[in-house]
């Protein structure tokens, strides 16, 4: 009994339940309902397993190990040109492989207590005060919403579950039914977030638990990501036994759904706010930080739902996994998450040639010098430097030595430096015969200085690397800093120390969505609410720091639509949301096939004494693909098999 009140006390800390409440109540295959029902000590234990099970892709989820898996490895960001990371080799097949998860089984199990609660919680209604079961059905509606969200977007149609399933004779997460048709499921996570909003009270009744208008701010995600498959889908997949579409929409359903993605993200406007507590106009240092702090505190006006964690009892190592090699702890875990050049180019502010790419060299194809690497971002936007490391930057009260090597050769006193590759090189530099004489490196952080030419001795690759027989370093010339504890303890630097809260949903997503929402409509024939999405945006990028959009961004629906899209990765990003934003969207295959993601290598010119960049392809050999037949992910064996084969296999597999 008192483990399980400890596992029970630590979910409460974990999701901002009271700590006060009795919870010496036994797990429910001993007990009756009246004693967990029908007490609040019990509804209280009920409500933290629920949410300890709420399926959030937070910091212990990985795509091959889904929700509540130690390691931060294969993370999101891998997978879709954000970031390059040291245990990924590149292909994008581990993000649907169900040999590694049951979904069903884990979803399933889930949705049955959901559904337990629902049907028998107002027999007790008369315990309570007026109102109170419904507003815990409504947290309950609410997370079986998403529960069948975060199934229906990787498989299509899977099966409604709606009532309480007799367990005698089979398992909890056995499901003898064929699956309903993608549209279906689609409208009944609409419905049951509609339920949930009417039930559900105005705040929360603790910080983490869902309220009107976070339900309805997932509402908006859900409904948005239906749109999508409904317009942009082409796969077509029909349960011959049921006759029912279960993979894939008729297109005729996207405007319905984007109306109600608008609809219920507009519902949010008043409630929840961008949080601008330390933003000053013309001032890049304060929106740098404000921008950092919206992550460092779930109690700021933007965060509409939080996921808090409580050392020792729930924890996670996402600052051991992801800070700068410098910064490591006693594990020795680090720079799993390294932001491409690809990404970094997106933000504004940075010195671009004619394609949109970094400009690093001058006219006659040498180098710019600078004195300093972070002068390249001098006027890179506040945004971008809260989400990214970039060399020479401080975080947590040093500055954090990203270089690839030194260049040693005596042209640099000139200051002209050739390019050392050209375009396409993917060959690492000591493997290319003009280049390796000329550049000193270090195969790990145990280096040996080099004498400059002035007698001074230097680290050939710097604390942080590029080390290149090591993948925990600065692989792309850059280190997350996004979620980053502002203040690293020997505690939260260590693997499974850190306590750092995950937030699940903020209103910058909810605009987002909302300006898609409108976008998308335009592109229908409904171009009313264009304004308001273009004001959404621009909304966002006053506070990122950002260039403000002019008007004539805003006069194409379909070139806007990009211009949304665009907004979103920049601003959502680590937050595990891009991953799903290009399946959905369907180009993931069209830009990620036999892709090779680019970096920006740092240099120290010894007889210059100057720093200079090569942007280039990753050395790493690391080449992306993404197949088709993946926008639908293979369903478990082991879920077709105990439904007696009534559930049928997605296409492909």
């Amino acid at each position: 009994m008192k483990k399980i009140n400890k596992l029970v006390l630590g979910l409460v800390a974990m999701f901002g339940l009271s700590a006060c409440t009795d919870l010496d109540v036994p797990p429910l295959n001993v007990v009756n309902d009246e004693q967990i029902l029908g007490s609040e000590g019990g509804v209280s234990s009920y409500l933290a397993r629920v949410y300890g099970e709420f399926p959030m892709e937070d910091f212990r989820y990985s795509p091959n190990y889904l929700y509540d898996h130690f390691w931060v490895l294969r993370v999101p960001a891998g997978l879709t040109g954000e970031a390059l990371c040291r245990e990924w080799g590149g292909a994008a097949t581990e993000s649907t492989s169900a040999n590694n998860i049951n979904t069903f089984s884990d979803q399933y199990k889930l949705i049955r207590e959901l559904n337990y609660f629902i049907a028998k919680a107002d027999k007790y209604a008369g315990n309570f005060k007026e109102g109170q079961v419904d507003k815990w059905k409504g947290e309950m509606l609410a997370i079986r919403a998403f529960t069948y969200y975060q199934m229906v977007k990787r498989f299509g149609g899977v099966p409604l579950v709606l009532d309480v399933i007799d367990p005698v004779g089979k398992k909890n997460d056995e499901i003898n039914q064929p699956r309903n048709s993608e549209e279906e499921c689609w409208n009944q996570i609409a419905k049951d977030f509609d339920d949930a909003i009417n039930l559900l009270p105005e705040k929360s009744q603790q910080r983490g638990r869902l309220n009107k208008y976070s339900a309805a701010g997932l509402k908006a995600r859900a409904m948005v990501h239906a749109g999508s498959i409904a317009k942009y889908n082409e796969v077509s997949y029909i349960d011959q036994n049921t006759n029912k579409r279960v993979c894939g929409m008729d297109a005729s359903l996207a405007k319905g759904f984007f109306q109600q993605a608008y609809d219920a993200a507009k519902m949010v406007e008043g409630h929840y706010s961008l949080y601008k507590g330390e933003w000053k106009a013309d001032d890049a240092n304060a929106q740098y930080k404000n921008f950092f702090h919206i992550f460092t505190d779930v109690t700021n006006s933007e965060v509409m739902l939080a996921r808090e964690y409580l050392y020792p009892e729930s924890v996670h190592g996402y600052n051991a996994y992801n800070v700068p090699h410098q910064l490591r702890g006693g594990n020795g875990y680090s720079a799993e998450t390294c932001p491409t050049l690809d990404f970094v180019e997106m933000f504004d502010g940075l010195p671009k040639d004619a394609d949109g790419h970094i400009a690093v060299l001058n006219a006659d194809d040498t180098y710019k010098l600078y004195n300093d690497p972070m002068d390249l971002f001098a006027n890179a936007e506040p945004r971008l430097r809260a989400t990214v490391v970039f060399p020479n930057d401080l975080m947590n009260g040093e500055n954090i030595e990203i270089w690839r090597g030194i260049y040693t050769a005596a042209d640099a006193a000139t200051g002209k430096i050739r390019r050392l590759t050209t375009a396409g090189e993917t060959r690492a530099y000591q493997n290319i015969p003009e280049v390796e004489p000329k550049i000193v490196y270090s195969s790990n952080d145990t280096q040996t200085p080099y004498t400059l030419h002035n007698g001074t001795v230097m680290n050939p690759a710097g604390r942080s690397g590029y080390f290149t027989g090591s993948g925990d370093c600065a692989l792309s010339g850059f280190t997350i800093r996004k979620y980053i504890s502002e203040t690293l303890t020997d505690e939260n630097r260590l693997e499974n120390h850190d306590d750092d809260p995950w937030i699940e949903l903020r209103y910058a997503e909810v605009l987002l969505v909302r300006a898609e929402a409108a976008a998308e409509l335009a592109s229908l024939g409904d171009a009313s609410k264009l304004s308001d999405a273009y004001q959404c945006i621009n909304d966002i990028r006053e506070r990122a720091g950002a260039n403000l959009l002019t008007a004539a961004e805003k006069a194409n629906a379909d070139t806007f639509i990009q211009t949304v899209r665009k907004e979103r990765r920049k601003e959502l990003a680590f937050e595990n949301k891009t991953w799903w934003d290009l399946k959905r969207w369907r180009v993931i295959d069209k830009e990620q096939n036999n892709r090779r993601w680019r970096v920006l290598m740092p240099f120290y010119a010894d007889h210059a004494d100057k720093w200079f960049f090569d942007a280039r392809y990753d050395e790493g050999n690391r080449v992306y693909t993404f197949d088709t037949r993946w926008y639908y992910q293979e369903i478990p064996s082991n879920a077709i098999s105990s439904s007696n084969n009534l559930i049928i296999q997605n296409p492909g597999y």
